[in-house]
């Protein structure tokens, strides 16, 4: 509760004030409170959040072995896995990636239709295989192609790709680590080539992180650098419980609904020394187009309610116009209302 309260009324305007939002002061200070001007400016105006997020490669994707052997050789975690190349082996077979949507699960051979048939002659055109129609078909053209690839990968010339002998991603991937070592059943785990921003939300702030919305990274090094969201997914996370009870996950677990937030870098060059960091996302909170601006100090409290700012003109004197207040950000606060115009000079105290 403020102590004094001096009723003020600009000449000329008809309208009475309280005081600076800022804080009322007696009459005598009041009087003497030394003031300066701002220009009431039209402008995009930005309310921000920031929250904490985690640079690094994503989240990890387990690739099981489907041909039903023992893991005999792997790359080193953090080995980068190219289209065509082989991302581990099972009893001395190569498991090779190749691209594409759709995941394996079934063996593909001559006579056979589907979107993965597709898939597969896109990649063997893409590793230099030719001789037949990219299609979603399995002809015998396709058989040849098959071979000559199975011949170039030193295995056994069936023209047929049995189940697990590809694993199909969306692009390139890199290697985050093995579920067991080399000698014990195969289970690889990785992630894409190219870093990314990780943020888990509140559900209730979900609408932060519209997809192919803006924001910006400050790094470790202080520096900043833009960002696109390019997935914003539901997602039901575990944790250990502190007072013993059982959740839903299990004894002494309890789970919560978050959003997991993904953000591409806009460079990714800057980024090369990180594996892994902490950075602050900036996510546009709330966002007013075309609006007039006033500094929040140049706002009044007026007598009969609501809020004024006390406009110069021309002549050096002032008047206080009433005006109706939006967004505040940045210092900054949206108003609309009166003939406040833009360019105008307003008091604020200084």
């Amino acid at each position: 509760m403020l102590g004094a309260v001096v009723v003020i009324v600009a000449g000329g305007a008809g309208l009475g004030y309280v005081g600076w939002l800022g804080g009322l002061q007696p009459a005598a200070a009041a009087e003497a409170r030394p003031t300066a001007t701002a220009t009431a400016t039209r402008q995009t105006l930005v309310d921000t959040a920031q929250v904490r997020g985690t640079l690094g490669f994503g989240s990890p994707t387990r690739v099981a072995d489907r041909l039903g052997g023992t893991l005999t050789w792997l790359p080193v975690p953090g080995a980068a896995v190219r289209r065509g190349e082989v991302l581990f082996r099972v009893d001395e077979r190569p498991v090779v990636l190749v691209h594409g949507a759709v995941p394996a699960y079934r063996e593909m051979s001559a006579g056979m239709q589907g979107s993965d048939v597709r898939q597969l002659e896109e990649n063997l055109r893409a590793l230099g295989y030719t001789g037949f129609d990219v299609d979603d078909r399995f002809t015998a053209t396709t058989t040849t192609a098959v071979r000559r690839w199975q011949q170039a990968l030193g295995v056994e010339r069936t023209g047929a790709i049995a189940w697990g002998q590809v694993v199909f991603a969306s692009g390139d991937v890199r290697v985050a680590g093995a579920g067991g070592g080399v000698g014990e059943d195969a289970a690889v785990s990785v992630t894409g080539t190219e870093r990314v921003v990780t943020v888990s939300l509140d559900v209730e702030r979900r609408d932060l992180a519209p997809v192919g919305g803006a924001v910006e990274l400050v790094l470790p090094d202080g520096s900043s650098l833009g960002g696109t969201v390019a997935a914003a997914t539901t997602v039901v996370e575990s944790s250990e419980g502190s007072g013993g009870g059982e959740g839903r996950g299990g004894e002494g677990a309890e789970e919560t609904t978050r959003v997991q937030v993904v953000i591409t870098p806009a460079d990714q060059r800057r980024l090369a020394e990180y594996d892994r960091a902490s950075v602050e996302v900036t996510f546009a909170a709330e966002r007013r187009d075309d609006v007039l601006t006033v500094p929040v100090e140049a706002l009044l409290a007026l007598a009969e309610g609501g809020y004024g700012v006390e406009v110069v003109g021309a002549a050096g004197g002032t008047r206080v116009v009433a005006v109706e207040t939006g967004l505040f950000a940045k210092g900054l606060v949206e108003v609309s209302g009166g003939d406040l115009t833009d360019g105008a000079s307003v008091v604020v105290p200084s």
